[in-house]
């Protein structure tokens, strides 16, 4: 079985793509290399499968419907990992029009392109960002849908047409909302990555309102795990993917500190638009479909990821 994956350059893509192989599937990466974070990041994590007979590469956009129906048809693919999107809470606010242009253009054309090809099963991923200031915690797939930020009404327009696709063409579609994932190859951007840089560089980290802000952070293999269960069950419907804990910001730094034996400064700054107060997943909806069971917790990920951190970027004085 040959499997398409969207975007498999990236963070979460990249991981997906290794278990993939290692589970013994064949795997087609669609990426574009997306200027929002520097080319050779998703170069270095992907350069370990090049040569590998069942790992295939191509370098384009899934806007170009043409270019995933050829695939498609020449790879004899049937199921789809679709994780490709622009991503970025405070980015989307600069520049909500490449949001939607990117992620529910390019989802419509995976749909479509899929439609036309019979495609047997599609899993979406989302984000908790469709949420947006959550009325009650922890929060279940059915709390009402009210981003807050253009990356999160993005993900609620691609839900939206994965849903009447399923519903009005019987496209099988499981919708998948992730929880703050973290972990090796995460992006330089996002709060774990940033934490560490600045305090090996001597440099005050910045967190946005007072530091009691909540994330439930969700281990990268967790993730990974929940998504291969949700391929291979027989499932359709939305479900959340977390840890189904949560942790504040300033408990955060505080096991940074721990880890890696730094003591970081910290400089408290306006709350970003875009931003929630708390995220925190109720995770027993995919607990009983699909048996998706986190299972790192939050100290051991962090030691992980330090670990990942000192041999890719102290070690080698990167920016990656």
């Amino acid at each position: 079985m040959t499997i398409l994956l969207t975007g498999g350059a990236g963070f979460i893509g990249s991981h997906l793509a290794d278990k993939l192989l290692e589970l013994g599937y064949k795997v087609c990466v669609i990426d574009n290399f997306d200027p929002y974070y520097e080319r050779r990041i998703k170069e270095h994590n992907i350069k370990h499968n090049f040569g590998n007979e069942k790992y295939i590469f191509i370098e384009g956009d899934i806007r170009d419907t043409n270019l995933v129906k050829e695939t498609i048809k020449k790879h004899e693919i049937d199921r789809i990992f679709h994780i490709a999107a622009r991503a970025g809470v405070r980015f989307s606010v600069e520049d909500p029009y490449s949001y939607h242009n990117i992620n529910v253009n390019g989802t419509l054309s995976l749909l479509k392109a899929s439609l036309e090809s019979r495609i047997k099963r599609i899993v979406f991923s989302s984000s908790s960002s469709v949420y947006g200031i959550k009325e009650y915690l922890p929060v279940d797939e059915n709390h009402p849908t009210k981003p807050i930020s253009p990356y999160g009404a993005s993900k609620v327009a691609c839900e939206a047409f994965c849903n009447s696709f399923m519903h009005v063409f019987g496209l099988p579609i499981v919708i998948l909302r992730y929880f703050t994932v973290y972990g090796p190859r995460q992006r330089p951007d996002m709060a774990i990555h940033k934490f560490f840089r600045l305090a090996f560089e001597g440099k005050p980290i910045q967190i946005y309102g007072d530091g009691n802000q909540t994330r439930d952070f969700t281990f990268v293999s967790d993730i990974i795990n929940g998504t291969i269960k949700a391929m291979e069950s027989n499932v359709v419907g939305t479900f959340n993917l977390g840890s189904g804990k949560r942790i504040s910001m300033n408990d955060l730094v505080k096991i940074i500190e721990d880890v890696t034996g730094k003591e970081i400064k910290k400089e408290y700054l306006e709350r970003q638009k875009g931003d929630v107060p708390d995220t925190w997943a109720d995770i027993r909806k995919a607990k009983r479909a699909f048996g998706y069971h986190p299972r790192v917790e939050i100290r051991d990920g962090i030691k992980i990821f330090y670990r990942w951190f000192e041999e890719n970027v102290v070690s080698s004085n990167s920016s990656l």
